[in-house]
């Protein structure tokens, strides 16, 4: 299956949390190699006829090994049948036809939707997901039949991504002067959903907050600060039976919430993987897209520091060149202190939650963040920059916080090396107090973010535009 970031994360777990509540969720993907590959029982239920540069569009329903949840994919050759990156071409550019094929999903979101599959079944809400699925709502709004009109829901799941295309596109996706659309002389599919929706979420209530500030909004900011009420945040969680130290595979030795001495066993497994020296201070991990948005040229800048305290680092990740080239050179200079693996390896990220004292998240922002929730109930520290669904998630470690054992991380101000720095030296100073980093460590492994509060929170809001139980 195709799964990209927090929102392949979110899309594989909150259907299934929503069906446990009796709410009849259902999910529409693209056809890509990887979701045709592993469906299991499609059958054809929908032909979508030639649209949207396709010759031939069909809808095909199945479902997921080990799944209860429905799932449409959309079986369109000439759109989605490609190896590689569902929106990056080999030379790692968009795709020069994404506008028609997540237009086309957004069609096909909007005609089930609407009962498309005639007297089988028909949406009380349709819920977009990001800029992908932002078309979605103006479709269905548009629709000639009002009275099959299903209640719409947006959710954001990151701002700076929004689909924009030239504004000369719009004719070529059946929405002529909609209203909407247009964003600084382009076309904005994140922009569409927005206006359009019923009601607004994000991933938490932090974020739900910043992106209505010209400093998180990405132009966007007026549209959501004119639709007031109807933006809220809601958390992701995270899935017990996915993220389990106790049963994980990935690890060298599995441990619960007290199991300090056999969690040091991934430690040194971690450690002996990648030839570090254990300096005495804290193993420091990062499992991160490498970008300018995690803040990760802030950690290059402060190494020296991380350095300084005893700190080893493992990464893993891939991204901006410019980062890549750093850290591999950082690596290269001092090869038993700092460790890089640059690519994508759901097994090592997983040794690297178990293994590494601590976690760094630094991002300049976050709209929810889940390698943080992965990393508590691993029980690796998180230490997170005050934003967005970080510092919803993460209780800073205060004396107070320490005492009355709520402190599950470290959380910092500011967007500079020096302060993470700053952070680098206190979250030092705390391992070498070994009574406060245990107590630490099992406070945060014993955070709960169960993916069932997201799935209620979603049915109120359901309930608030429907007549949906």
């Amino acid at each position: 299956m195709v799964r990209t970031g927090g929102l392949g994360d979110v899309l594989a777990a909150l259907p299934a949390a929503q069906r446990a509540l009796g709410i009849d969720a259902r999910l529409l993907l693209p056809g890509y190699p990887a979701v045709l590959a592993a469906l299991e029982g499609g059958e054809h239920v929908l032909a979508l006829g030639p649209v949207l540069g396709a010759e031939r569009a069909d809808i095909l329903r199945g479902r997921f090994a080990g799944s209860a949840v429905p799932i449409y994919a959309i079986d369109a050759a000439e759109l989605f049948t490609r190896e590689g990156n569902p929106y990056l071409g080999p030379d790692g550019l968009d795709w020069p036809d994404n506008l028609q094929r997540f237009g086309l999903l957004s069609w096909a979101a909007a005609v089930l939707a609407r009962g498309g599959l005639g007297g089988d079944w028909c949406a009380d809400v349709l819920h977009a997901h990001d800029w992908h699925a932002g078309l979605a709502p103006a479709y269905a709004k548009l629709a000639a039949d009002p009275r099959r009109a299903p209640g719409i829901v947006q959710t954001i799941h990151n701002l700076a991504f929004q689909g924009l295309f030239p504004l000369a596109s719009e004719a070529a996706l059946g929405l002529p002067a909609v209203g909407g659309l247009e964003f600084w002389g382009q076309l904005s599919f994140m922009k569409a959903g927005l206006v359009h929706a019923d009601r607004i979420t994000t991933v938490s209530p932090g974020y739900a907050r910043e992106i209505a500030t010209p400093a998180f909004g990405n132009g966007l900011d007026g549209v959501i600060a004119a639709r007031g009420a109807d933006v809220s945040g809601i958390l992701n969680g995270v899935d017990d039976a996915q993220w389990n130290p106790e049963r994980d595979p990935a690890l060298a030795t599995r441990f619960g919430p007290r199991g300090q001495a056999k969690r040091a066993g991934n430690r040194r497994a971690l450690i002996a993987e990648f030839g570090l020296a254990d300096a005495g201070g804290p193993l420091f991990g990062i499992v991160s897209r490498l970008s300018h948005q995690k803040g990760l040229d802030l950690v290059l800048a402060a190494l020296p520091t991380l350095l300084d305290c005893g700190g080893s680092l493992v990464l893993l990740g891939v991204g901006d060149a410019e980062l890549e080239r750093g850290f591999t050179a950082a690596a290269a200079a001092v090869p038993g202190r700092i460790a890089v693996a640059l690519r994508l390896d759901d097994a090592l990220s997983r040794r690297i939650f178990g293994g590494s004292d601590v976690l760094l998240v630094p991002s300049r922002f976050e709209p929810g963040g889940l390698t943080q929730l992965y990393a508590m109930r691993y029980g690796a520290i998180p230490v997170v920059r005050r934003t967005g669904g970080l510092g919803d998630t993460v209780h800073d470690a205060t004396p107070e916080a320490l005492a009355a054992g709520t402190a599950t991380g470290i959380v910092f101000d500011g967007e500079t090396p020096a302060a993470v720095a700053a952070a680098l030296r206190r979250t030092a100073a705390l391992h070498a107090d070994r009574t406060a980093w245990t107590a630490l460590q099992r406070a945060a492994m014993a955070s709960r973010f169960p993916w069932s509060a997201a799935a209620e929170a979603y049915r109120d809001l359901y309930r608030g535009i429907t007549a949906a139980p």
